[in-house]
């Protein structure tokens, strides 16, 4: 509760603070100036391209709001690690090099990027972590929250199982990358709803998030269980869970177990609409990446006002303590909701997921 109330004051103040016209305040007062113009550089790292969503949604998406708040005098320095941490090190350093005016860090290895931050800040960079919290002195964070992600998509499983489901019923976990500081708090949430419910009867950290490595997982978790033990799975992503459903076909289960996912990926959405994927989590890529752009430019313009109402809550990493963070809630997509998510916030249009394959199954949920 004390999450979800201190992002919605978040969210509040700006409104009201937007609406008093003081987000165009710089520094400690109306009068101050600010310690950088319009002719500023964002740096985004952002660490891999299985999930579509870097590429499709957060790239393109904060380059837009840096060029609207700076009246299209700011840029943005963009770099995907494609999963290498060593890489995006490289890629941090370059920044660095370049002298970009902050950097948003969506971390590989979260620990691992720590000398790398520290770097960025002893040369009077700051860094906001984006949708992962990364280790060392960050400025700031902006996310979903994490812990609640897990608790949605435990929540949502079990009401997949219904009724007939109890503590004997076996639901397998596959849960995203060790190196990843949100896939350890997604399956505290998960676990949160799912613990005494339910039997774990198989679990795994899938290193990198890698859909083929869910598959091997859910292949091994089958051979252990057997194919018609298996409740549910809660697969922390919707690409781990594409590889999870592929696992489960291939030993000949047609009718498929509740699997959770996140992302709201395309793929995924359609999956839900067969039937084949319980659920996913949408999150709303568009309120997360411009709050992020929005934070860059008040952090390196000195505008502490606007800054300090968009990082309304705090956060602790292993390496710092009390970080100023904006935390933004999930929502279940289900088949009862994607018109009045992904299709109402202009992710997918009804074409882009009812496409032949998919046009009856679409028309069944009145989806057309």
């Amino acid at each position: 509760m004390r999450r979800i109330a201190l992002s919605v004051a978040a969210s509040t103040m700006t409104l009201s603070l937007a609406g008093c016209g003081v987000l165009n305040a710089t520094g400690n007062g109306a009068d101050a100036s600010p310690s950088k113009g319009n002719d500023l550089t964002v740096g985004l790292l952002l660490p891999e391209k299985a999930n579509t969503r870097y590429d499709k949604f957060d790239y393109p998406i904060i380059k837009s709001k840096v060029a609207e708040l700076t009246g299209k005098k700011g840029g943005v320095e963009y770099a995907n690690a494609n999963a290498d941490a060593s890489q995006q090190a490289t890629q941090l350093q370059k920044m660095i090099d370049d002298k970009v005016d902050v950097i948003l860090l969506d971390a590989v290895d979260s620990h691992a990027i720590a000398p790398e931050v520290k770097k960025a800040k002893d040369a009077g960079i700051p860094v906001i972590a984006y949708d992962r919290l990364a280790e060392g002195p960050i400025d700031a964070y902006v996310s979903f929250d994490n812990e609640l992600v897990g608790e949605v998509q435990g929540r949502t499983l079990l009401q997949g199982l219904g009724s007939s489901a109890d503590s004997s019923s076996k639901v397998v976990m596959v849960n995203g990358s060790p190196t990843d500081p949100n896939a350890k708090q997604f399956k505290e949430g998960a676990l949160s709803e799912l613990n005494g419910k339910v039997t774990i009867a198989a679990t795994y950290d899938t290193t990198d998030w890698k859909p083929e490595l869910a598959e091997t997982e859910m292949a091994k978790a089958i051979d252990a269980i057997g194919k018609n033990n298996i409740a549910g799975v809660y697969a922390a992503n919707d690409g781990m869970a594409g590889g999870v459903i592929k696992a489960l076909k291939a030993v000949g289960v047609t009718n498929l177990p509740p699997v959770t996912g996140q992302d709201a990926e395309l793929d995924a959405v359609q999956r839900i609409v067969a039937g084949e994927q319980y659920m996913s989590v949408y999150k709303a890529y568009p309120d997360e990446a411009e709050a992020a752009a929005q934070m860059a430019v008040a952090k390196v313009q000195g505008k502490d006002i606007q800054f300090d109402a968009l990082t309304q809550d705090k956060v602790d990493s292993p390496s710092q303590k009390g970080i100023p963070a904006k935390l933004i809630q999930p929502v279940a997509l289900t088949k009862s909701n994607i018109r009045s998510t992904v299709v109402a916030d202009g992710i997918y249009t009804v074409g882009d997921i009812c496409t032949a394959k998919y046009r009856t199954a679409c028309a069944a949920i009145g989806l057309k």
